[in-house]
């Protein structure tokens, strides 16, 4: 019993870490907020069903959460600002990369090839039935 109760907690704060780590990507440009939210939920189903209730039910995040729990499916609103965001970020990173002298290709390339991953993989997911 007690395994247990120390494993409800690692979910527990495991869904609290994630949920303020989202929150915090909505101020800090290239950091996520979907995903974190995601774990946040998937985590709280298993440590805290107040919390998994209130993402559920809250205005701005239960819609995405219902989607992706029901379906496994991004809105395609959704897609396109993610898909601007690591755009936006891109081109950062290669103004940065042209702008200072001792760095280096890759440290440019490594990132944006993994956010052509990620954009690559958002968009072959499917998009949520309509309502």
């Amino acid at each position: 019993m007690q395994r247990r109760t120390r494993f409800r907690w690692a979910w527990w704060l495991l869904a609290y870490a994630s949920l303020g780590l989202g929150i915090v990507g909505v101020f800090v440009p290239g950091l996520p907020t979907t995903v974190f939210v995601l774990i946040a939920a998937w985590a709280a189903s298993r440590g805290s069903e107040r919390l998994h209730r209130w993402l559920l039910a809250h205005p701005r995040f239960g819609p995405s959460i219902r989607d992706w729990q029901a379906h496994g499916a991004v809105s395609r609103r959704a897609k396109w600002l993610a898909t601007g965001t690591m755009t936006v970020c891109a081109a950062i990173l290669i103004a940065l990369m042209l702008w200072i002298p001792a760095h280096r290709w890759w440290m440019t390339a490594l990132p944006i090839a993994c956010m052509a991953a990620v954009a690559a993989w958002l968009w072959l997911r499917p998009e949520p039935p309509a309502a």
